[in-house]
Order: structure tokens, then C-alpha cells, then sequence
């Protein structure tokens, strides 16, 4: 595999505006590593969206130009004399630095930028580097520099670092002949444009359903008026996040959420099909010519979990663990729809939405709807930013004038104190041609004294004035906490080990942590108004929501677990399978879920997660598990208690991937984390 110092993949699964300020003030100087020179000073805010905001033209020159200079800056290294270790290191570090950011700001902007010629251009970049990692993975005079670099005159981290580098070369096989690693230099570059393929098959194929106005019976008066009837008479519902989850929980038609749900497990068929096979096909070749049995074999190497039988044991711990529980909600939802058929004995997938809602208004008191008028999207935004400010102690300045990639984004400098310490810029709404789900981008990584981080949010909310169900409310938070994680955490002096650079099954952690803040009745209160009278949500109404909200938690569990087995099980075989097959088979040891596939149907082919996190989608339950765990303390101490947060900032956040993920858990918790905590929130007695 390509050697990846940084994580590559964005991070899934956010007022008051202010002129940029004139100067940034100067970050502290830290000290210096041993053996390393001393830091420079900060002299400029971040700045890298404006690489978005320029033509196709000379954001591909600028990416050619920052492999040029890594490949300067390689070619000094190699040239250096023995004993040079610091200069070794800031020399590698550089490149790290260029290759990793060109890469990020082209990953992002393929995915957001509004015109196809600089997605293009954004594709044709990402190829580049990607081919220039695989020449640097597979480098042996670079690898052999390297390995010389004397790791008892470095500090911790700096040691820390350069082990994850070396192992990273040696996963690469740059100790193998010259024929193999010829091979995986073409298998690399191919994965490459299969990944680029699969996920622009599923941006690019928004479908649309014609309704008839009679089945979206049920639906909000404000999503019913901003989709006015065509002249045929008929309402376009799309496959996009803002027409698909409403109409799936609210419309009353069945035949037209059975006809939306085909339509949103169909896109990308049939041009995912072959994509899917040879992406599964290669990623195996590549895992088996580097001497692992399997992809999840060599993917899981690195992570938490370490090999692939702790995550198929992990996810059968899941299994067992939420059986009794969505067995428990299966049923409730089956009485329900007795209600209206009499003789149901199953619910339909594109039933489960819509059924959950109507329990949680009918057995738990819930009307979902009279939800909706205090999560009005201007509202949530300056809540989740008031609430983050408090815990962490930084404040958003909005930046007016930034140059960016569309007239959506908003933008925002990170402060703490007077010290500015990140850039963030929100893209939350929906257009043709942008990435379709939630997820969190990088642009810039920091590195302690010499640059600031720099981060996008890239959501498909309602507009601002428009209303949002409290899903989506949650998913704002989590995402959130990925883009605080990337900041918190941007100040590390290596470029290896600095934003989000802990290991991967860790990184969802911190997001679903913060996933837990809307939950809670005192954070919630704070934010949720009446978009028109301002007045605050009721007691009695966050009592139901809670209330509610604890039903289907089986359910929803179930399926995490559920994709977490399908994502292990298309890299453990070996290619040449049917994945149709293979996901109806796995989903038959889910039930009662049954949920993403029926005959005809084809789930797998939009589930974009099977590119950036292939075989290691059990990372959200995982992180879930230990989210649960650092939650006990938040219950014990209060979800708003700054002083506990300033600590989980400092012991968790903050250090990035300059220490292991269990050191970062034992520290906060004072012991290593269990099963239990979500165990016990899931028998609902925690």
C-alpha cells in the first residue's frame, strides 16, 4: 500500500460575522525536540481555500509545483552525510508536509468544487501524488537515510514518529524485489482511480422520484412549500439528504417511500459494479503480494485492534450484545403497523423510518415534527459553536472576506485567548455535483510554530431558515467534533503526527462524543428555540425526546454492526464473489435488521465508506465503545463542566497521533476502557 504518513480519507460519518482581523498574533514558541532546530514563528492566518477560489489552471500548477519541491527536498535527503539526523527529519518532514496538503486540498475540492473542469483538475492532482507516494514508499536509498536516523538523540514523539514512518515503509515493500515493488506501484495507482471512480459514480447520481402530492400526505408544511408542485402536477423528490430523510419518516404514501428507498440503494448501479469488483480484487492482490493473508489482514495491522480477528470478534461481541434489544424494537414497530395492517408480521425496509417516528409520537409522546421548529439551521450552527466555545475555551470570529469555492461556505478563525490557533470553514447545504453525506476535510496540517491548521465542514443541511430534524442536529455535532480535533490537535511540530493522526479506528471517537452533547437536556436548552418565537424548547418536550430517543437504539446499533460485518467480510474473501450476495447473506445474520437489502437492490455500490475506510467500517461502533466510556465522566461531572472538558481537550485532543490512541484513553479515564459503559447504555442502564 502507499506509504500515507497522514490519514488520507476525510472523517466521517456546523453567527455572527466579523471583518478578518488585520494580523495574526504570534503563536508561543515551543521548545525545541533534541535534535531538531528551533521552530520559526507564525506570520500568517491560514489560507489554503484560497487554492479553491482560483482557476482550474493554476490550482493544478500550484499541486505539480508542491511535488516538485518534496521531491527537492527528497533528493537533499539522501544527499546528506551520516550523522545529520535532525536535518534528516526536517527534510522528510517537509515532504510529509507538501505531499499530505496538496493531496488534502485536492481530495476536498473534487468533492465540493462547483466546477466540473477543476474536479477534474482536483482527480488529475490526487493521481500525481498518489503516484509520487508510491515511488517515495517504495524507495529504498530514502527508507535505508532514514533508518540510520539515531532514534535515542530524538524525543518520545519524534521517535514515535519516525517508527510509524519506517513500519509504513516496510508495509509498502520497499524491502522487497524489484518485480514486486514494480506491482504495487501499478496496483497503488490503480486503486487510485478506482477509489476516484466508485466515489464520483455515487455523487454524481442524484435520483429523482415524481410524487404525487396525495402520498406526501404527512410531510412538513415548510418542506411541502419549498417543493411546489411541477406542471404535470407531480413534486421532484430527490435521492439528496434534505428531500430523502423526511419523506422516508414522514410521508404517509407507502408506494412512494418503497420507490425513493429503491432509487437511494440504486445509485450507482450499474457503473459501481465492476468498480466495486476491482477495487475488492486489487486492494486483495496488493495485501497477498506484500505477504498478508487478506486485505483486512493488512489494513487492521496498524489500528487498535491490531489484526482482523480482533475486529470479526469485536463485531460478533456487537451482534450478540444488540439482539435482545432490537428484537425488543422489531417488535414494538411490527405492533405498530398492526395498527394499519392488521396482519403484518415484518416491517419493510423503507417502513423502519417512518414506523420508529410514529412509535416515538404514539408510545413515547414524541411528535418529531413538533421538533422541528427549534432546530431552525442558523439556530443549531451558533449552538453548536456557543456550546464548543464554552466547554474548550476558543471563540469563532467569521471571516467575511475569505476567498473560497462557492458563496455557501462560511468561514471562521479559531481563537483562544487572542491567540489564533485554526481555521474552519462550514459547507453545509446542498448542490449538484457535491458530495452527497457528512464528512469532515483537511486543507492544511498544522505543525507547532510553523503553520496553523485549516479544516472544512461538508454537510447537506437545509438552508439557513429552514428546519432540520434532530438527526441531523446530532450528525452536526459529530462532525464537529472531528473539525475541533483537527485543530485542537494541528500544533504538533511533526507533520506525521499532528491533526488527526491517531490510529484510524480511533478517530471517531472525539465526534461521537460531541454526538452526545444535543442529547442532553441542559445543552440542548441552550440552543433550541422556536424559530419564530424564540422561546425555548419545553421541559416536557426534551423529556419525550429523551425518552424517544432511547427506542430503536437496538435497531440502529444493529446496523452499524451490521455494515461494520459487511465492510470486514468484502476484504476477507478472496475476489470473485458476488457482493450482492455476500450482503444479503450477511444482513440474514442481523436479524430482525433487515433493512438495506431486498431482491434488486444494491446497497453496496452507494455505500462510499467501502472506498475511504474499505475494510474497517467497525471503527464508528469501536469508537462508539470508547465514546460511551469518556462519557461516564461527563454524566458524573456535568455535560457542561469546561474544567472536565479543558482536561479531555488536553489529554485526548490535543496530542494527535503523537501517542497511542490506549495511552490517550487510559490517561483520562485512569484505567483502560471496557465494553461495559456501552453495554449498559444499550440495556438502558447507563
Amino acid at each position: 500500500m502507499t506509504l500515507r504518513p497522514l490519514l488520507a480519507a476525510a472523517l466521517c460519518c456546523a453567527c455572527a460575522t466579523s471583518p478578518k482581523p488585520a494580523a495574526e498574533p504570534a503563536a508561543e514558541k515551543p521548545a525545541a525536540p533534541k535534535g531538531s532546530e528551533p521552530m520559526p514563528r507564525l506570520t500568517a492566518t491560514p489560507h489554503a481555500a484560497e487554492l479553491l477560489s482560483t482557476p482550474a489552471e493554476d490550482f493544478a500548477r500550484v499541486c505539480d509545483d508542491a511535488i516538485a519541491k518534496a521531491k527537492q527536498q527528497v533528493v537533499q535527503l539522501k544527499a546528506l552525510p551520516a550523522g545529520q539526523d535532525a536535518q534528516a527529519l526536517a527534510l522528510y518532514d517537509e515532504v510529509v508536509d507538501l505531499l499530505s496538503n496538496a493531496g488534502a486540498r485536492a481530495g476536498l475540492a473534487k468533492e465540493v468544487h462547483p466546477d466540473l473542469k477543476f474536479r477534474e483538475a482536483c482527480e488529475a492532482c490526487e493521481q500525481k501524488i498518489e503516484a509520487y507516494n508510491v515511488e517515495l514508499s517504495l524507495d529504498r536509498p530514502l527508507y535505508d537515510a532514514l533508518s540510520k536516523v539515531d532514534q535515542k538523540a530524538l524525543d518520545p514523539v519524534a521517535s514515535f514518529w519516525l517508527f510509524k514512518t519506517l513500519r509504513e515503509f516496510r508495509r509498502s515493500g520497499v524491502d522487497r524485489d524489484e518485480a514486486t515493488r514494480t506491482r504495487v506501484k501499478t496496483l497503488n495507482e490503480e486503486l487510485v482511480k478506482l477509489g476516484q471512480a466508485f466515489g464520483r459514480n455515487i455523487r454524481d447520481d442524484v435520483r429523482t422520484v415524481q410524487a404525487d402530492p396525495r402520498d406526501l400526505e404527512g410531510l412538513p408544511a415548510d418542506w411541502l412549500a419549498a417543493h411546489p408542485r411541477g406542471k404535470d402536477g407531480k413534486v421532484a423528490v430527490t435521492t439528496n439528504t434534505p428531500d430523502y430523510l423526511p419523506v422516508m419518516t414522514y410521508a404517509k404514501g407507502v408506494k412512494l417511500r418503497e420507490q425513493l428507498w429503491r432509487a437511494y440503494r440504486d445509485r450507482a448501479y450499474p457503473k459501481n459494479v465492476e468498480v466495486l469488483n476491482q477495487m475488492l480484487g486489487k486492494r486483495h492482490e496488493l495485501a497477498t503480494l506484500l505477504g498478508y493473508e487478506s486485505w483486512a489482514a493488512y489494513v487492521t495491522e496498524t489500528k487498535m485492534v491490531k489484526n482482523a480477528g480482533t475486529a470479526r470478534d469485536f463485531i460478533d461481541q456487537g451482534r450478540a450484545a444488540t439482539e435482545a434489544r432490537a428484537r425488543a424494537d422489531m417488535a414494538m414497530l411490527i405492533e405498530r403497523k398492526k395498527k394499519d395492517v392488521p396482519n403484518a408480521t415484518a416491517i419493510e425496509p423503507w417502513e423502519h423510518q417512518f414506523y420508529e417516528d410514529r412509535v416515538r409520537a404514539e408510545s413515547f409522546g414524541l411528535d418529531s415534527q413538533a421538533l422541528r421548529p427549534y432546530f431552525e439551521y442558523g439556530n443549531v450552527e451558533q449552538g453548536v459553536m456557543s456550546i464548543t466555545s464554552k466547554l474548550f475555551g476558543v471563540r469563532y470570529v467569521a471571516v467575511k472576506d475569505a476567498k473560497v469555492w462557492h458563496p455557501d461556505v462560511e468561514t471562521f478563525d479559531v481563537l483562544e485567548g487572542e491567540q489564533l490557533i485554526g481555521r474552519i470553514h462550514l459547507d453545509m447545504h446542498p448542490r449538484d455535483g457535491k458530495y452527497k453525506h457528512a464528512a469532515q476535510f483537511g486543507l492544511t496540517v498544522g505543525r507547532g510554530g510553523r503553520e496553523l491548521p485549516e479544516a472544512v465542514l461538508v454537510c447537506n443541511f437545509p438552508a439557513r431558515g429552514e428546519l432540520m430534524e434532530h438527526a441531523q442536529v446530532e450528525t452536526f455535532f459529530h462532525e464537529f467534533g472531528h473539525l475541533l480535533h483537527e485543530v485542537f490537535a494541528g500544533r504538533q511540530r511533526w507533520a506525521g503526527v499532528s491533526g488527526v493522526r491517531t490510529e484510524w479506528d480511533f478517530v471517531e471517537v472525539p465526534s461521537m462524543l460531541l454526538q452526545e452533547w444535543p442529547l442532553d437536556g441542559t445543552a440542548l436548552k441552550a440552543f433550541a428555540k422556536h424559530h419564530q418565537t424564540g422561546a425555548p424548547m419545553p421541559d416536557t418536550l426534551l423529556a419525550q425526546l429523551k425518552r424517544a430517543k432511547e427506542f430503536g437504539a437496538g435497531l440502529d446499533s444493529r446496523r452499524q454492526f451490521f455494515l461494520s460485518a459487511v465492510s470486514l467480510a468484502f476484504h476477507e474473501k478472496k475476489p470473485g464473489f458476488d457482493t450482492n450476495q455476500v450482503l444479503k447473506e450477511v444482513q440474514e445474520k442481523f436479524v430482525p435488521f433487515r433493512r438495506e437489502w431486498v431482491p434488486g437492490s444494491h446497497f453496496e455500490l452507494g455505500f462510499g465508506h467501502l472506498d475511504g475506510y474499505s475494510a474497517i467500517y467497525y471503527t464508528y461502533q469501536w469508537s462508539t465503545v470508547i465514546a460511551k466510556d469518556l462519557l461516564t465522566r461527563f454524566r458524573e461531572k456535568g455535560m457542561l463542566d469546561s474544567d472536565l472538558a479543558t482536561e479531555y481537550r488536553k489529554k485526548v485532543l490535543d496530542p494527535g497521533g503523537s501517542v497511542e490512541a490506549d495511552k490517550l484513553v487510559r490517561d483520562f479515564l485512569g484505567r483502560p476502557h471496557s465494553f461495559a459503559a456501552y453495554e449498559a447504555w444499550l440495556n438502558n442502564k447507563g
